[in-house]
């Protein structure tokens, strides 16, 4: 499984709205049931901080997060709503639970 974590911090003043783009992909995800990936955002206790993760399953056919048009919409402008860009890595699963 591929994992990848995004870390960036959203202008004080476009905190909510980046929120508001991320429960749009929440809901656009929702409604099209892709399968083959699980996506989790969380936002921190500064509120303005966020931290995504995706982890690619590994299955004969998988979807992709960037062909969901509420992601491409979130990733429009994400460069105009943050004082810290985003910045990705790879990331090994240890373990989880649930």
């Amino acid at each position: 499984m591929k994992t990848t974590v995004v870390r960036y911090q959203a202008k004080p003043e476009r905190a909510a709205e980046n929120q508001q783009l991320i429960e749009a992909v929440f809901a656009d995800l929702e409604e099209r049931e892709p399968e083959g990936f699980t996506y989790k955002v969380f936002r921190l206790e500064d509120g303005v901080s966020f931290i995504h993760v995706v982890i690619e399953h590994d299955v004969e056919k998988s979807d992709s997060l960037q062909d969901v048009p509420a992601f491409q919409a979130f990733l429009a402008d994400i460069a105009e709503r943050c004082d810290i860009p985003p910045a990705a890595t790879g990331a090994t699963i240890v373990g989880g639970y649930r």
